[in-house]
């Protein structure tokens, strides 16, 4: 079966903002995610690559331009199912105002409860993008054989549930994993089980170094001193 290589959308304007953007239109990459785009097709262009799939955000198409751009040849096909978690009357909102949310204890310990006012619960969200990716290791299989790669550009809580399933996790543990904008995280598909090659690999060691706060939450709107995951995946390294 194939291997997917699954992009999170470089930075973006809500990221540096401390905002969660969810489905909120118009959310485009700030300067360094433009600058992670750039730099995609020389980290990817030792891979035979079949296709491209994209959530349909602008943030998620704009970061795939530039490999297009490179491999005229690649077809791009737009998939709903792995866009952004609808978070519903959360969307929009500053990630530092969320955290006094009851409803954000139950996203950070057990996601699995979790459902967005106006939106979709978290176990919807991991089952349309396995759904997904199942259907798209079939289908690129059938076209391109069973040692195919593929490439997937989505959003952190989409990359981190898909991670979850590959490995068997519930989606309770899903806040474990983290994965920074631009990252790369691969998962080789077989008949009996995935296997995960790489996770949120950018390349760059910097973003493991101690991070200076000038607030209770850091630029992703993570409050570092009690360790919540960043709902909807943060703005990486500064």
């Amino acid at each position: 079966m194939p291997t997917l290589i699954l992009v999170r959308h470089g930075r973006s304007t809500a990221n540096t903002a401390g905002v969660l953007a969810g489905r909120t239109p118009g959310v485009a990459l700030d300067e360094r995610g433009a600058e992670q785009a750039a730099a995609l097709p020389g980290r990817l262009a030792g891979l035979p690559l079949a296709a491209a799939v994209s959530s349909p955000l602008q943030r998620c198409r704009e970061t795939l331009r530039p490999l297009l751009a490179a491999r005229p040849e690649l077809e791009l096909h737009t998939e709903e199912r792995i866009s952004e978690c609808d978070y519903g009357d959360w969307s929009g909102r500053k990630l530092a105002e969320l955290a006094d949310e009851p409803l954000m204890g139950v996203v950070q310990q057990h996601p699995s409860a979790a459902a967005f006012p106006g939106g979709e619960s978290m176990r919807g969200m991991q089952a349309r993008a396995v759904d997904a990716v199942r259907d798209w290791n079939a289908r690129i299989e059938a076209g391109h054989g069973d040692d195919a790669v593929y490439v997937m550009c989505s959003h952190g809580d989409i990359i981190k549930a898909l991670v979850a399933d590959a490995l068997g996790m519930h989606l309770d543990l899903f806040q474990r994993i983290h994965a920074d904008p631009c990252s790369v995280t691969a998962i080789r598909y077989t008949r009996l089980r995935p296997f995960l090659l790489r996770l949120g690999d950018t390349g760059d060691l910097g973003s493991l170094a101690p991070r200076e706060q000038s607030g209770p939450a850091d630029h992703g709107g993570r409050p570092e001193a009690d360790a919540d995951a960043a709902v909807g995946g943060g703005a990486g390294a500064p």
